[in-house]
């Protein structure tokens, strides 16, 4: 995994410093995006391991397939991480491009996991809260899932908060067990 992201970063700051000074960072997170996601379907990643596919099919099918997401320069990073066997990358470019994108843009995404529903204006209220306690825009994803028991977890990039009734009863269990 490390390496992937050692291998995937000269690539995502090429990319990102292209996109900035062509003030094309929306189009660039669209056509990373649509090339991890066909890279990372298993029928293409099968293709790719398969020394029977010519190289050049594969990119000529891959940029038919995100022809609508893809420009010229997108295309040649296609073309060139297929060049160097590194197709499988895009996932991890992908990634550490928006990184960057939100950094640049001074805005963090959060996901919130509750076991309840959270209204409309709670969710209002979170992104508030967040924003004074991040100092930065942010951009909050949100679902729904029982197993969380009660309350919430909030992931905000390394920041963990686990709120959740499943953590704390986790945490009084190990309490208990020692």
């Amino acid at each position: 995994m490390a390496e992937t992201q050692t291998l995937a970063r000269p690539y995502a700051q090429a990319v990102f410093e292209l996109a900035e000074s062509n003030d094309a960072l929306t189009e660039w997170s669209d056509a990373l995006g649509a090339l991890a996601a066909i890279v990372s379907n298993d029928d293409v990643a099968a293709l790719m391991g398969n020394p029977e596919v010519d190289d050049t099919r594969l990119v000529d099918a891959i940029i038919e397939i995100a022809r609508d997401d893809l420009n010229a320069d997108a295309a040649n990073l296609v073309r060139l991480l297929a060049e160097n066997s590194r197709l499988s990358l895009a996932p991890a470019i992908a990634e550490q491009f928006e990184a960057r994108r939100a950094a640049a843009e001074n805005r963090v995404d959060v996901n919130v996991v509750s076991a309840a529903p959270l209204s409309d204006e709670q969710q209002a209220d979170l992104v508030k809260s967040l924003e004074k306690r991040l100092a930065r825009s942010v951009r909050l994803t949100y679902e729904q899932d029982e197993s969380v028991i009660g309350g919430a977890v909030i992931r905000a990039g390394d920041l963990v908060i686990d709120g959740s009734l499943r953590a704390q009863l986790e945490r009084m269990r190990q309490s208990l067990a020692h």
